[in-house]
């Protein structure tokens, strides 16, 4: 599946591969000659420990540089009282009688925890381009669904404080 992201996505995974590129790859080797140069390698937990993180270095450069080649530039097409990428809009759960406020971001800056939802998750997919107001059902799967009532729909379009998320 392809990836989905904004300009600004595709931005800051630039910014990011160029920082592991010309910052952490130089500290990563440097720290792997140090521990080597300790002595005897099979008993050297500082350079297995710096192998390691040389690896995972390399191996998150090719992740998000695969990532840009294969991904989708989507555009947020909303109108000014439709949700849409970045907007934050407060959902009503009629089932649980309650209220839950969320951020409707592309899937590499969502974070549940945070309350940002992708909008590739069942929640982003439904409410995606509706109005406030709108009574909308979530679709899980073939067999699970459930309604929500979108309350309020605040237009931002500013993401500069979302981190896009490491594995």
């Amino acid at each position: 599946m392809r990836e989905q992201l904004t300009e600004s996505d595709v931005k800051k995974i630039q910014e990011e591969i160029e920082y592991r590129k010309l910052v952490v790859r130089k500290e990563a080797i440097e720290a792997v000659k140090e521990a080597r140069a300790q002595g005897d390698l099979s008993e050297n937990f500082e350079y297995y420990a710096a192998k390691k993180d040389k690896n995972k270095n390399e191996s998150r450069i090719r992740y998000l540089e695969r990532m840009l080649k294969t991904a989708a530039i989507v555009k947020d097409n909303s109108g000014n009282d439709q949700v849409g990428i970045n907007n934050v809009v407060e959902i009503f759960y009629e089932e649980d009688d309650e209220t839950e406020t969320y951020k409707l971001v592309t899937s590499i800056r969502g974070n549940s925890l945070d309350n940002k939802i992708s909008i590739e998750s069942p929640l982003g997919k439904a409410i995606r381009g509706h109005r406030e107001g709108d009574r909308v059902m979530v679709k899980v799967n073939d067999t699970v669904s459930y309604p929500v009532v979108i309350k309020s729909i605040v237009k931002t379009t500013e993401d500069e404080d979302d981190q896009i998320r490491s594995f």
